[in-house]
């Protein structure tokens, strides 16, 4: 690690798919005096739509995913479905702070939750909850990206992910997006800023 500059903070947006961490994120990384840059995931899954590697993930087979976890080459890794493995490489890591920002994360609730546990104090957890399930699942329709068994399984693992909330530093309620992103904004830069 870089012991020339301070070392950059950790802020992992974690929550269920479709309660608008993703927005929220890309939010915060427009707010210059945050000083973030994005971790991007490392993941076993195809690309969808117009996804870029590099940019929207590393997108990695699940042969060369399972040779990295057996290298102890992920800060974190999760295999979140059979076969589709999500992570994040020690190398990203490393980038981010070589270049004095802070490390900003949207991952999921496993992740989240073992970044934290391995760096306490320079981590600061971020739980986005959606206002209901009901509204979750209205969500996740109008995207029009995945099948109604797919949307199905993804909110049975939202009704888990919600019960790990209490374990976050913070829970912001996706309810009305504008007061979600000035409440995240706010919550960001106090903890970069102490």
């Amino acid at each position: 690690m870089n012991t020339d500059k301070k070392q950059g903070k950790l802020i992992v947006f974690s929550a269920p798919s479709g309660s608008g961490k993703t927005t929220i994120v890309r939010h915060l990384l427009g707010v210059k005096d945050l000083d973030l840059e994005f971790s991007i995931s490392a993941t076993s899954r195809d690309k969808r739509g117009q996804e870029i590697d590099g940019k929207d993930y590393y997108f990695l087979t699940t042969e060369a995913f399972k040779s990295k976890i057996k290298n102890d080459e992920f800060l974190e890794w999760e295999e979140v479905y059979r076969d589709n493995f999500y992570g994040t490489l020690k190398t990203e890591v490393e980038r981010i702070w070589a270049l004095g920002k802070n490390v900003i994360f949207d991952i999921d609730v496993s992740g989240g939750l073992r970044i934290k546990r391995k760096y306490p104090d320079e981590t600061l957890a971020i739980f986005v909850k959606p206002p209901s399930i009901d509204a979750l699942k209205i969500r996740l329709k109008k995207r029009k990206t995945e099948s109604d068994d797919k949307i199905n399984m993804r909110v049975a693992k939202a009704s888990a992910e919600l019960a790990t909330a209490p374990l976050f530093d913070t829970i912001i309620v996706n309810d009305t997006l504008k007061q979600a992103l000035l409440e995240a904004e706010d919550t960001v830069s106090k903890f970069i800023n102490s």
